[in-house]
């Protein structure tokens, strides 16, 4: 009966879990650029439950099966599907179709610099002509990007006073001279990716970065989430269905215990 309290406990942890997951899934369906991430199951290792005192064998317990001790979130994982476009007709406003990251220069309150990858292509241009976005970091070219050099060279910077275009390859165009290029790489493996914030990835011990192969850029649009509100919504019913129904199993078990207690108990 204690293992029954034990197994329900678990399965509504990771529903709760899981439901953290789902909720900041949801809190991110409009923020640009952002992956949804998900969870997989994983049971406990089953155990041998043995005879308490049991002299049958000399020197052995006698085993009376396997048990299972409940189970937990194995992972969480993103999903890298792409999002739809939503078209803003804003000039600096960049989506990637197919594989690939915008490297950015980003810097932290303590004022160090890194680079993190990102999906999110809402970038305005400021006074000086550089590529930024919201929060004030740089967009890196090609060379910075493939390369991990932080340096202003290496930022993507046009003439604010001149009319330019972006080409699917993220060739920047003014008076029909490429000025720049918009640095996209691919990431040799996405295990190496680690969430940053909303939308924004760091590159852990392993990862590599490549320049990018498969990609065009979509000039004047944003890549939106890749959350299905509505499929988040059902597996949001479900999952509560789920804790409910592991909260009736500890009630019932609870209720089993005190009648085992106050019942067979005080036969004499």
């Amino acid at each position: 009966m204690v293992k029954g309290l034990y197994t329900a406990y678990t399965g509504m942890v990771e529903e709760q879990r899981r439901l953290d997951v789902m909720s900041n899934n949801l809190a991110n369906a409009t923020t640009a650029g952002y992956k949804k991430e998900g969870t997989t199951n994983a049971a406990f290792r089953r155990q041998l439950a043995l005879r308490i005192r049991d002299s049958g064998n000399f020197m052995f317990a006698r085993g009376i099966g396997d048990i299972q001790q409940g189970d937990k979130v194995g992972e969480t994982y993103t999903d890298y599907s792409q999002g739809s476009f939503k078209v803003t007709d804003e000039k600096s406003n960049l989506a990637i179709g197919g594989d690939g990251f915008f490297a950015i220069a980003y810097t932290d309150k303590q004022g160090n610099s890194s680079v993190k990858y990102t999906r999110d292509g809402e970038f305005t241009v400021d006074s000086q002509g550089y590529f930024r976005t919201g929060n004030g970091d740089y967009l890196l070219d090609m060379n910075g990007a493939t390369s991990g050099q932080i340096s202003e060279a290496n930022f993507v910077r046009v003439d604010p006073l001149q009319s330019y275009t972006v080409d699917p390859e993220g060739r920047i165009w003014q008076n029909n001279t490429a000025v720049d290029q918009v640095g996209v790489v691919d990431v040799n493996d996405t295990d190496y990716l680690a969430h940053y914030g909303e939308n924004l990835y760091d590159l852990v011990n392993g990862g590599s970065v490549t320049r990018g192969a498969n990609y065009q850029i979509e000039q004047g649009a944003l890549e939106t989430s890749n959350v299905n509100v509505v499929d988040e919504m059902v597996s949001m019913i479900t999952i509560q269905r789920a804790y409910e129904a592991g909260a009736k199993m500890i009630q019932a078990e609870d209720e089993t215990l005190e009648s085992a207690v106050s019942q067979v108990g005080s036969v004499s």
